[in-house]
C-alpha cells in the first residue's frame, strides 16, 4: 500500500487538474504560454499518475479495471469481478 502522503498528493493533483482544465485549454488555444507558466505546475494533466483505486500502488496498474495487478488477481480469485476467472486448459 502506498504511503498516505503519496495518495494525498495524487488527490490534490487530480483536484487541481479539474479546477484549471478550462483555463489551461483556453490559454493553450490562444497561445499565451507565458500566462500558462503562471498557473500551478500540479494543474497540468501530465503530472497525474495512474494509481490503484484500492491500495494506491503506482506500478502494475490495469487501466480497464482501475486496480493494480495484485489486487486484480485477489478480486478475480474471490469472484468479485464479473466475467473473469482463472484460466485452465
Amino acid at each position: 500500500m502506498a504511503k498516505q502522503s503519496v495518495q494525498a498528493r495524487q488527490r490534490k493533483r487530480e483536484r487541481l487538474v479539474e479546477v484549471y482544465k478550462e483555463r489551461r485549454a483556453k490559454l493553450k488555444k490562444e497561445g499565451k504560454l507565458d500566462e500558462l507558466d503562471n498557473l500551478p505546475k500540479n494543474s497540468s494533466s501530465v503530472r497525474l499518475k495512474n494509481r490503484c483505486k484500492i491500495t494506491g500502488r503506482g506500478r502494475g496498474y490495469i487501466r480497464y479495471f482501475g486496480v493494480s495487478r495484485m489486487k486484480f488477481r485477489e478480486l478475480a480469485l474471490d469472484g468479485k469481478i464479473p466475467g473473469v476467472r482463472k484460466a485452465s486448459w
